[in-house]
């Protein structure tokens, strides 16, 4: 099935600041072929997202970054999450351009390569937002410090760790975001092929 097969009676925009909120009535055709009924659904559309996780293949050490998150606030006892470099593609930018941005505006980092590993729907049940996910090759040595942009009243603590000790708070659910927990685990899958190209 494919596009074709989505009948959208009514699309109304029901809220519009940063992100927008719109309301939509449709049907589309079921496995049996037949239409089905019609269907009120909200979406969230935003813009999509590009993540990066900064890895030293020297030091096999990866670049976190730790910042307060409103979506977190009331469901977690400490809703300052240990993430990727992330940002948006707001502008007339490619994935990889937002990827660099990001990783200077928030890391003081500068990335030499970058690594494709996939795109994805983080919540595609009531979002239209796709991540494209990197992993970045930058040197850890001197990462650092409190970054981001004031005006948009960004507060990130860079934090350098081996890739062993990322993937144990995975585990240990210290790290309980969807990209970056799909960062690191592709790269201790693919982590000798990686360091083999970039060493």
């Amino acid at each position: 099935m494919g596009k074709d097969d989505i009948d959208i009676i009514e699309r109304e925009n029901c809220f519009r600041g940063f992100y927008r909120l719109d309301r939509i009535k449709l049907r589309h055709r079921q496995f049996a072929g037949n239409m089905g009924p019609q269907l009120t659904r909200e979406l969230f559309v935003r813009h999509d997202a590009v993540c990066v996780l900064p890895y030293d293949p020297l030091r096999d050490e990866v670049v976190l970054i730790e910042q307060f998150r409103v979506g977190a606030m009331d469901k977690s006892a400490n809703p300052w999450l240990l993430e990727l470099v992330a940002g948006l593609i707001d502008k007339d930018e490619e994935p990889e351009e937002v990827a660099r941005r990001e990783a200077i505006e928030e890391a003081d980092l500068p990335l030499t390569s970058l690594w494709p590993i996939t795109q994805y729907y983080p919540s595609p049940g009531g979002s239209d937002e796709r991540v494209h996910l990197f992993v970045g090759r930058c040197s850890s040595e001197d990462a650092g410090g409190v970054h981001g942009l004031p005006e948009e009243g960004e507060d990130i603590r860079v934090q350098v760790m081996p890739l062993a000790d990322a993937l144990a708070a995975v585990r240990d659910g210290r790290i309980d975001n969807a990209a970056s927990i799909i960062a690191l685990q592709w790269l201790a899958l693919n982590r000798e092929e990686v360091r083999g190209m970039w060493s």
